[in-house]
């Protein structure tokens, strides 16, 4: 059974942008390499690359520990090494799932105004430096 990690963090980014994800995909291509929307990308098409490592593997794994093959000790080391194999993309596929569910939390669709209702907001004035009323201490 695939994992769907990777189509339920499509549908997020999706929906937070309010585009395809091939738009979005397009979109990016255009854009600065450093934006929120590329980052998110490139963490997506991680993830999937996780999960169709894990897939692979996992299929690799079942061939060589089939019931009907004989396992001798040159088949050990590679049954050793598909299921490291599919540890290493599975803890992959967590880090880049908890990462960018985390991202995509914090960030929230901010709906479209049709006019503006209130006038431009004034720039914010910093406060004023604390004064203090004693006078400065002197060094040696």
């Amino acid at each position: 059974m695939p994992h769907t990690t990777s189509t339920d963090i499509a549908e997020r980014i999706e929906a937070l942008y309010g585009q395809p994800l091939t738009e979005l995909e397009a979109l990016a291509d255009t854009n600065p390499p450093g934006s929120m929307l590329a980052a998110l990308l490139g963490s997506h098409a991680d993830l999937q690359l996780a999960e169709r490592s894990i897939e692979f593997h996992l299929q690799r794994l079942s061939q060589l520990a089939d019931p009907e093959r004989v396992i001798g000790s040159f088949d050990a080391g590679h049954i050793l090494d598909c299921a490291r194999r599919v540890t290493e993309a599975v803890a992959v596929r967590d880090a880049h799932t908890k990462a960018t569910s985390a991202v995509l939390q914090s960030l929230h669709r901010v709906p479209a105004r049709d006019t503006p209702t209130t006038p431009a907001s004034a720039p914010a004035v910093p406060p004023a430096p604390a004064t203090t009323s004693q006078a400065p201490a002197h060094t040696r």
